[in-house]
């Protein structure tokens, strides 16, 4: 940090080709303005490109029932419970959020179905490593209870309750870690506990899930092995 020689002009020659008072030439000076107008237009292509999408009317294509993950079947949540959209191109996504139903699986997907709940995620995961998908990756699920971190990520559920670690078991583990290497793989997201959290961990969530019998360091293991 401003170490003496490197922040005060001391390297090249004041007054060379060019004479810019700084050592370095105009032809630099022209290529490096070249260069950055290049990474402007690109930045700039890109902002229209994600603007696009957020145009009304404007949707990518879609399947009726078609699945992001090939292992998963498809079972839609009500529509209150979601919001519309055409990720990554509106909202980066670089999350997955753990979650743990408190209940069972069908009292899950019960309640994703139920408009007046107002919450749901894009996939269940069941004790027996079955995994359903209710909301496409592309729209934003109301699982966090966080702005933000609705629009920047995917929400795994994991049916059966925190205070009860045989509910999580090892064919819902290596579920689970497979779709979200998956997902990792998919939107480029780092493995490791930045990026993969538990509900408890989204700023100003009010809930616990995975809780303390989640083993975090197995599952990132399993993400790790499964990961392409």
């Amino acid at each position: 940090m401003g170490s003496k020689g490197s922040s005060d002009g001391g390297s090249g020659t004041p007054g060379g080709e060019g004479g810019t008072g700084s050592g370095i030439s105009r032809r630099a000076v022209l290529i490096g303005g070249a260069v950055t107008a290049a990474g402007t237009a690109v930045l700039a292509r890109d902002r229209l490109k994600r603007a696009w999408w957020r145009l009304p009317g404007v949707d990518k294509p879609r399947t009726p029932g078609a699945v992001d993950y090939a292992r998963a079947t498809w079972t839609p949540a009500a529509g209150a419970n979601w919001r519309r959209a055409d990720r990554p191109d509106d909202y980066d996504i670089d999350r997955v959020v753990v979650h743990v139903t408190q209940g069972s699986f069908g009292s899950a997907v019960r309640a994703f179905q139920d408009p007046g709940h107002k919450a749901a995620a894009h996939y269940i995961v069941r004790g027996d490593g079955h995994v359903t998908q209710m909301i496409r990756e592309l729209d934003v699920a109301f699982h966090a209870g966080n702005r933000s971190y609705n629009e920047r990520s995917v929400g795994i559920e994991h049916a059966g309750f925190v205070d009860r670690p045989q509910d999580f078991t090892a064919a819902m583990y290596g579920a689970s870690a497979r779709l979200t290497a998956t997902i990792c793989a998919r939107y480029d997201i780092p493995v490791d506990r930045e990026h993969i959290i538990g509900h408890v961990e989204v700023p100003g969530a009010d809930h616990t899930d995975p809780g303390k019998h989640w083993d975090w360091d197995r599952y990132l293991k399993l993400v790790r092995a499964a990961k392409v």
